[in-house]
């Protein structure tokens, strides 16, 4: 596996962006000078320019994140080619796939995932795919049956005629051209009895889910009397490549983890653990793919992209994982929601790159088993023999599991089924029980971390904390697509479900300023995480900013300058307008899509991020406790929605999400009606000054954000925001008027 090439199999490559440089940095000179103006502003000094100076030291800061994460962006260039002459006998990957609930995740999409990924180009003899269904759900088993007797046809066929993009829905789909070099006779007739047979699997899998029927007979026996969140281990070997066939296909494995009501199951993070323990046993490969369910494959040859870094001499040494990004398929003209993250990946991500790493992002990333064992870099060269004792006080009492642990740690290879899965099909259940990590070091020292609801950014920290680095690997094509979530509900559960939990992992022990000042994480990548941690803390002092502004309005009052000092938010002002409107158009984005992503970047914070700084505040206060919310994924659509108008709408539930910014919409609105009326206070010291056009403007823009709210309060159906939101938002508009004004005559 040594790589005998003194050619590398990947490089990185350093560049500059000095238009951005120097532009990001005057923004940032700015804002300093705001802050000094307001220091010394002695005559200005009141509680709205108190307020409005702690809300602007925070978004200086913010923006000081933002310019050091992506002062010196890098882009890594892989050479599979090179892989493939130096390393002759290539790694055993471990494929594994999450799904959580079959309602909320059709497995129809589980199944185009776990198919795209039998059909990567790399020998099935060394791969093996493991499905944890957390949902129990015998649908999501069926579906599985009946994928892998279709993947015994449609892998061939995928290498056969060298398709790119095997998930079978994404390839029939009618966006999709079948063109290709192939395009002969028995290429059709062959592409014809594909589909057919894909739509025969689709419609068996569409009919069991209408059926709703809970078989108690063969296979299925294993799920009478089973519920979501009660139940035991269930291990099903679905396809064993029995021979090691290297024209076969990798084994598939559905795994569905114990549970129980009054055992704490630390959601996807507890499901990844009980993945590496029953791998560990059955093939334990040393490197691990995860995905979630809504992921396929877009380049098939993945895996020997993540290995030209991870088998690289240099990459062996300090590479823990190779993440690759997060990108879509099929979407929404103009990215009417704010959520397709062109940019975020174009810039951001590379600026990550250049420094210690690209965060873990939680799917499409390839691991080193060691690593998630717990192993630190310090050991790579000289070896991590450890004792019995100790591989029992981190893995628990299965001996097999130490024993492949150990051998995983040490770098040998060893697998506990050379000879049949079946044979440790009964340990690995043990190992998925409910009570296995108890006194052990699961989710402590080795696995996936616990703690916060965004286990994978916590479990890459401490990666990164022990000194490793990690890689941003962009091969061409892209390697992994999804479709992104909707508007409304979906978007701001999953968005406020990130905020939580790191908002969680900021107020924990593995904080990153801890990182830093006691471990091995860098000042910069300190700062890195420091930048997507702000997403759960930002959300206070924007909700701050914007009452203020209503404040301002209500009580003829101000905290903007109202002399030249006014100059410095204006200059600011057009010239980050400018700077990121140039952005979009030199992505070759539009200027609509620039507004929207400009409207929802105060629109998801102020919802879903406030939401969960409130959670995390809650939490903390011993009140209640964070939740976990599955991300709904929707069914892919089989041809063009990028012009679908009703697609790009918003949508509204009761969700307590939206209160928030229904309350600042109106807030606004009854701030400027005020305004209107002249029924603002009358300012009775003449050394104060009254409210200035530059309040009226910024509150105008923020009513402009909140448009699709604003529309919402006179929609229809889920296209209206409840009138139970409506009601609680109106008492706390009124509730804020009467305060407002009370600080007036007092």
């Amino acid at each position: 596996m040594a790589n005998q090439n003194p050619s590398p199999l990947y490089e990185k490559h350093w560049y500059k962006h000095t238009y951005k440089r120097v532009t990001e940095s005057l923004l940032l000179i700015l804002l300093l000078l705001l802050l000094g103006y307001r220091v010394i502003s002695v005559n200005n000094y009141s509680f709205p320019w108190f307020v409005a100076f702690v809300c602007e030291s925070w978004f200086t800061i913010s923006w000081f994140f933002t310019l050091a994460t992506q002062w010196s962006p890098a882009v890594i260039k892989t050479y599979p080619e090179r892989l493939l002459q130096s390393v002759q006998d290539l790694p055993p990957v471990d494929l594994f796939v999450t799904t959580a609930d079959s309602v909320l995740e059709p497995p129809i999409i589980t199944v185009n995932t776990v198919l795209s990924l039998l059909a990567l180009d790399y020998p099935p003899h060394k791969l093996a795919c493991y499905v944890s269904d957390d949902g129990c759900s015998p649908l999501t088993f069926y579906a599985l049956q009946e994928a892998s007797k279709f993947a015994k046809f449609w892998v061939p066929f995928c290498k056969k005629y060298d398709v790119q993009i095997r998930a079978p829905f994404r390839y029939f789909s009618d966006k999709l051209e079948v063109s290709t070099s192939n395009n002969t006779p028995q290429f059709k007739q062959e592409w014809l009895q594909m589909k057919d047979m894909y739509d025969d699997l689709s419609r068996k899998i569409e009919l069991e889910a209408s059926q709703k029927s809970n078989p108690s007979n063969g296979d299925f026996a294993v799920f009478s009397n089973t519920e979501k969140t009660n139940h035991p281990s269930i291990i099903k070997v679905i396809w064993e490549n029995k021979e090691e066939l290297e024209d076969g296909l990798p084994h598939l494995i559905y795994i569905s983890r114990e549970k129980r009501p009054k055992h704490s199951h630390h959601f996807k993070a507890g499901a990844m653990n009980v993945l590496a323990r029953v791998s560990g046993l059955i093939t334990n490969a040393p490197f691990l793919l995860n995905v979630d369910c809504d992921m396929i494959v877009n380049n098939p040859k993945i895996v020997h992209h993540a290995l030209c870094i991870l088998l690289d001499p240099k990459g062996q040494k300090e590479v823990a994982f190779a993440q690759f990004p997060q990108q879509f398929y099929a979407t929404l003209k103009d990215d009417p929601f704010g959520n397709q993250m062109a940019i975020l990946i174009k810039y951001f991500a590379t600026g990550l790159a250049g420094l210690q790493g690209p965060f873990y992002a939680g799917t499409n990333c390839f691991h080193r088993r060691k690593v998630i064992y717990g192993l630190s870099p310090d050991y790579v060269d000289k070896g991590n023999s450890i004792s019995e004792e100790e591989l029992k006080q981190k893995f628990g009492a299965s001996k097999e599991i130490m024993k492949s642990a150990g051998c995983g740690l040490e770098g040998r290879r060893y697998s506990a089924n050379a000879i049949n899965i079946g044979q440790v099909i009964d340990l690995a259940s043990q190992v998925a029980g409910c009570g296995y990590e108890y006194g052990t070091g699961w989710g402590k020292q080795v696995g996936w971390i616990y703690g916060s609801l965004t286990e994978d950014v916590l479990t890459g920290l401490t990666i990164h904390e022990k000194g490793w680095r990690s890689e941003w690997c962009t091969p061409s094509p892209i390697a992994f697509t999804g479709f992104a979530p909707g508007g409304g509900p979906t978007t701001m559960a999953q968005q406020k479900r990130w905020a939580t939990g790191l908002l969680e992992i900021f107020l924990s022990k593995h904080c990153p300023i801890f990182a830093t000042l006691f471990h091995k994480l860098t000042f910069r990548q300190c700062i890195a995480y420091m930048w997507v941690i702000n997403w759960g803390l930002r959300p206070f002092f924007e909700v701050c900013y914007a009452s203020l502004l209503a404040h301002c309005i209500i009580t003829n009052s101000n905290f903007l300058p109202q002399d030249l000092g006014i100059c410095i938010p204006v200059a600011f002002l057009v010239i980050y307008k400018v700077y990121t409107v140039s952005v979009y158009l030199a992505e070759g984005l539009s200027i609509k899509a620039w507004w929207n992503n400009q409207r929802m970047s105060r629109i998801t914070p102020m919802n879903a991020g406030f939401c969960a700084f409130l959670s995390v505040l809650l939490k903390k206060l011993r009140i209640s406790e964070t939740v976990f919310d599955v991300t709904k994924k929707d069914l892919p659509p089989t041809d063009d929605v990028g012009d679908d108008k009703d697609a790009a709408r918003y949508t509204f539930d009761e969700s307590l999400v939206f209160l928030p910014g229904t309350t600042i919409l109106l807030l606004q609105l009854t701030a400027i009606m005020i305004k209107l009326l002249g029924m603002q206070a009358v300012v009775a010291n003449e050394s104060k000054k009254e409210c200035g056009i530059g309040e009226i403007f910024c509150s105008v823009y923020l009513i402009i954000c909140y448009w699709p709210f604003l529309k919402g309060l006179f929609e229809t159906g889920k296209y209206r925001i409840p009138m139970s939101t409506i009601y609680k938002s109106t008492i706390l508009t009124s509730l804020f008027v009467h305060l407002s004004r009370n600080t007036v005559a007092t």
